[in-house]
C-alpha cells in the first residue's frame, strides 16, 4: 500500500515523462521513462488526462496512447486555478449575500409601499369624510369607511383564515410564509436538480457494477446526454474519480473498466441500463390566487408611484390626496415635492417595474432552459434505443416517454440523437417504399457484441469480498 506522499511523487514523475512525450505515450512508454510498477502507472495515467485535458487513441497494435493537444494547463492547481477557485469562492459567498439582502427588499419594498400607500389613502378619506361631517355622526362615518378597508385588506386571501358553518377550519397544509411567497413568486423555487450530479455518478456507478465492472463510451453517453467528444472528456474525470482506466478489446474498441467497484457487500440493488432524468423547473410553488394577489399588491403600487410621481410635476391643482400627502410630509421636510417625487414617486414606480420585469424574464429563460432539460433526457432515451438495439432505427420510433422527454421540436431532438451517435458509428441509411428514412448501425452492433465477449470473458473471481477473515468485535 503506498502512502499519500508515495503517490504523489509517482503521479509527479508520470506528468513530467507525459510532457517530454510530445506526440503522447502508451502505459509502455510512460513505465520505461519513469520505472513505475505498471499498475502504479495504469491506476494514475487517468488522473493525469482528467487534469490536463487528455484524448485517447487506439493504435494499430490495440495500445491506447494518451495525448494532449492542449499542452499541460492543470485544470485543478497552479495560479490559474487557484486564481478561479478564488474567483468562484468569492462570486458565490457575494451572490448568496447579496440576494439575501436583495430578497429582504424586495418584501420591504412591496408590502411597505403598499401599506403606506393604504395609509395614506385610507388617511385621506378619513379627513375628507371629517370635514364633511359634523359631530358624532360624522366621525362615526368616517370610521366605519376606514374599518371597511381595512377589513378588505387584512381579510384577503393573504391572511384569511376559511370559515365553514360558523367555526374556523384547518388548511390541509400549512400556508407559506409571505416572504417565502414572495420570493417564489420573484425568483422561483430552488433548482430541482441540485444533486443532478450525484444521482447520475451513482446510476453509473449501479450499472457499472452491474456489468462486471465495465462500461462502453456509448454506455456513458446514454447516462450522461453528451455528445460523444464530451463523454470521452468526462469520462476520464469519472475514471479519476472511481478509480477507472481505459482497455482495448480484442476488436480494437475501448472499454473502461472499474475493478474496485465490485468490491461491495451489497449485491443487491444492481442497474440496468436506464439513464436517470432530470426534472422541469417550475416557475412557482404558489397558488395562482397568491401570485395573483402579488400582482394586485405591485398594481397598487405602481399606480401610486406614478401618481404621486404625476402629481409632484403637475402645474394644474393638484388632488386632495396629494394635498394631504403634501400637507404630512411638510412636518418633516423643507421641500415636500422632491421629496414625494423621489420617496413616493419614482422608487415605488421603479420598483414595481423591476418587480415584475424578474418574474417575467426568469419565466422566458426556465422555458429555454427547460427545452435544454427535456433535450438532454430525450437524448439518453435515444441513445439508450439505439444502443439496444443498432439495427433498423426508424426516425419516427422514438416514443415521448414523459413530458421531461418531450423537446419542443422533436424532429430537430430525434436528427440531434443520430447525428450524436453518428459521430461513433456511421449509420447505413436507406428509405423504405413508403419514404421513411431507416438508420442500421453495423458498427454499433459489432461493437456491442465485442462488449458482451469481453465481459463474458472476465474473470471477476478475485474481485469478490470472500469470507471474514478477521473481525474487530470478536
Amino acid at each position: 500500500m503506498r502512502t499519500a506522499v508515495e503517490t504523489n511523487n509517482a503521479y509527479q514523475k508520470i506528468v513530467n515523462s507525459l510532457k517530454r512525450q510530445k506526440k503522447g505515450a502508451t502505459v509502455a512508454d510512460v513505465c520505461a521513462a519513469t520505472a513505475l510498477p505498471l499498475s502504479t502507472v495504469r491506476e494514475l495515467l487517468p488522473k493525469a488526462a482528467d487534469e490536463y485535458s487528455g484524448h485517447l487513441r487506439v493504435t494499430q497494435s490495440g495500445e491506447i496512447l494518451y495525448y494532449f493537444p492542449r499542452g499541460f494547463t492543470s485544470r485543478y492547481s497552479g495560479f490559474g486555478a487557484f486564481l478561479k477557485k478564488t474567483a468562484d469562492k468569492t462570486a458565490a459567498v457575494v451572490k448568496t449575500a447579496l440576494i439575501f439582502l436583495f430578497k429582504v427588499w424586495i418584501v420591504v419594498m412591496l408590502i411597505g409601499y403598499f401599506v403606506l400607500f393604504m395609509a395614506l389613502a385610507l388617511a385621506s378619506v378619513f379627513i375628507s369624510v371629517s370635514a364633511k361631517s359634523s359631530g358624532n355622526r360624522g366621525r362615526r362615518g368616517g370610521f366605519n369607511t376606514f374599518g371597511l378597508l381595512w377589513r378588505i385588506w387584512f381579510y384577503s386571501e393573504l391572511t384569511r383564515p376559511n370559515y365553514r358553518y360558523g367555526h374556523v377550519t384547518q388548511n390541509k397544509e400549512p400556508r407559506r410564509p409571505i416572504h417565502k411567497a414572495v420570493f417564489s413568486f420573484v425568483f422561483g423555487e430552488d433548482d430541482p436538480n441540485k444533486n443532478w450530479q450525484e444521482q447520475k455518478d451513482r446510476a453509473i456507478i449501479a450499472y457499472i457494477q452491474a456489468n462486471r465492472g465495465v462500461v462502453s463510451l456509448v454506455e456513458y453517453m446514454a447516462f450522461t446526454g453528451e455528445n460523444s467528444a464530451e463523454a470521452e472528456e468526462s469520462i476520464l474525470t469519472f475514471c479519476s474519480k472511481f478509480g477507472g482506466s481505459p482497455e482495448v478489446t480484442e476488436e480494437g474498441t475501448i472499454v473502461y473498466r472499474f475493478d474496485e467497484l465490485l468490491l461491495r457487500a451489497d449485491s443487491e440493488n444492481l442497474s440496468e441500463l436506464v439513464p436517470p432524468i432530470r426534472r422541469l423547473k417550475t416557475f412557482s410553488a404558489n397558488t395562482k390566487t397568491m401570485n395573483g394577489w402579488f400582482i394586485v399588491i405591485n398594481a397598487v403600487n405602481l399606480i401610486f408611484g406614478s401618481y404621486f410621481l404625476n402629481q409632484s410635476f403637475s402645474s394644474d391643482q393638484v388632488s386632495q390626496l396629494y394635498a394631504y400627502t403634501y400637507n404630512f410630509i411638510s412636518n418633516v421636510t423643507e421641500n415636500p415635492h422632491n421629496f414625494i417625487a423621489m420617496v413616493l414617486g419614482l422608487i415605488p414606480l421603479l420598483f414595481s417595474l423591476f418587480f415584475w420585469l424578474i418574474p417575467t424574464a426568469r419565466y422566458f429563460f426556465e422555458l429555454k432552459e427547460n427545452d435544454e432539460i427535456k433535450l438532454q433526457n430525450f437524448k439518453r432515451f435515444g441513445f439508450n434505443k439505439i444502443w439496444s438495439s443498432p439495427e433498423k432505427i426508424l426516425t419516427d420510433s422514438f416514443r415521448r416517454p414523459s413530458a421531461e422527454c418531450s423537446p419542443r421540436d422533436f424532429a430537430a431532438a430525434q436528427d440531434r440523437v443520430i447525428k450524436d451517435i453518428g459521430a461513433i458509428s456511421n449509420p447505413e441509411v436507406e428509405l423504405t417504399e413508403n419514404g421513411k428514412t431507416v438508420y442500421t448501425f453495423s458498427e454499433l452492433e459489432r461493437e456491442k457484441r465485442a462488449l458482451e465477449k469481453y465481459r463474458a470473458n472476465l474473470d471477476t473471481s478475485a474481485l469478490q469480498l470472500g469470507k471474514t477473515v478477521f473481525d474487530s468485535g470478536e
